[in-house]
């Protein structure tokens, strides 16, 4: 999170009857921008999935973050609502994989521990054919690539690497390195950046729980995996601002220096900050025109535009 927190102005407080504590949030407020943690089956695609999900809560949007191949399993976000706008910082978190190889010929140990270290660190790392994304030569960062289990034709694997890594391209570089075909057996997401597997749920679970909520008027199943939108950015830096700025940025105006309440100790200039409310409702995103310091000397003047608004602009009542 950075350096401390500044407190700007000690005495702010928040209008109770305004607004909503984030785990507070109803189910119809959570739809409007929040999102599940899926543990992926085998089978469907990434998009098969939310739009089923999508449909299943006659949404008209419903994005997932991070695309699985159909045979792979495990973590995956999917975002509701205005939670779709972050998709690219979800995207961008470190992920890990538990993949097994399956090579043609038996493999000396020796020799797969040394192509296993040619393909730790920064290595390239071109999309596989058969990928949506366009082909092109790029690099990634392997930061941990480890043997959990091994016989001479299987090699049982957890790799954790930088978003956007493919491991499927991998397989083929370990092939081309031990001059055989190697095949992707079996590809699980353990995590995805602060998420991993215990905070997931299967897609029969959210069906029930969809179910319960529609029929029965019983929302406590799907308000449990239904989160926030506020859950995704618990390790961003963030600015607290008053009530009388939430509403001013949820209709766009400038964030000015008389609606803080507190700021981070080391912002620099240009940095992308999320604003909350002092309940921690997400409001915004800004870059900030000032380090801390000038901040914090600061009596008046514009801090920063909103950029990707979260909040409904009916929230906070206008107070001008």
């Amino acid at each position: 999170m950075g350096s401390a927190t500044m407190i700007l102005d000690e005495k702010a407080s928040t209008d109770e009857a305004l607004g909503t504590y984030p785990d507070q949030k109803t189910i119809e407020q959570r739809l409007e921008g929040g999102f599940f943690l899926l543990d992926k089956g085998a089978g469907p695609t990434s998009h098969q999935v939310a739009a089923w999900v999508r449909d299943l809560l006659g949404l008209t949007r419903l994005g997932h973050g991070g695309t699985l191949d159909p045979f792979a399993t495990g973590v995956l976000p999917l975002m509701a609502g205005k939670s779709m706008r972050l998709t690219k910082q979800i995207l961008e978190h470190d992920k890990t994989y538990i993949a097994i190889f399956q090579m043609k010929n038996p493999v000396d140990e020796d020799r797969m521990d040394e192509v296993i270290q040619q393909l730790t660190g920064r290595i390239y790392n071109v999309p596989p054919e058969i990928s949506a994304v366009r082909v092109q030569v790029r690099t990634r960062r392997i930061h941990e690539f480890e043997v959990l289990d091994r016989n001479e034709k299987l090699l049982i694997t957890r790799i954790r690497c930088e978003a956007g890594t493919y491991i499927r391209t991998m397989a083929k570089d370990m092939g081309l390195l031990l001059d055989q075909p190697i095949t992707l057996k079996e590809l699980r997401r353990e995590d995805s950046g602060n998420f991993d597997l215990k905070d997931c749920v299967q897609l029969h679970d959210i069906a029930d729980a969809v179910w319960l909520w529609k029929e029965c008027n019983e929302p406590e199943a799907l308000s449990r995996m239904l989160h926030p939108i506020e859950k995704l950015m618990t390790h961003l830096p963030r600015i607290i601002v008053k009530d009388s700025a939430v509403a001013a940025l949820a209709h766009g105006a400038p964030l000015l220096r008389p609606g803080l309440v507190s700021i981070p100790g080391d912002l620099s200039v240009g940095q992308n900050v999320l604003v909350t409310s002092i309940k921690g409702e997400a409001v915004c995103f800004v870059k900030v025109n000032f380090n801390s310091k000038d901040i914090s000397t600061m009596e008046k003047g514009e801090i920063a535009r909103p950029s990707a608004v979260l909040i409904g602009d009916n929230v906070y009542p206008r107070r001008w």
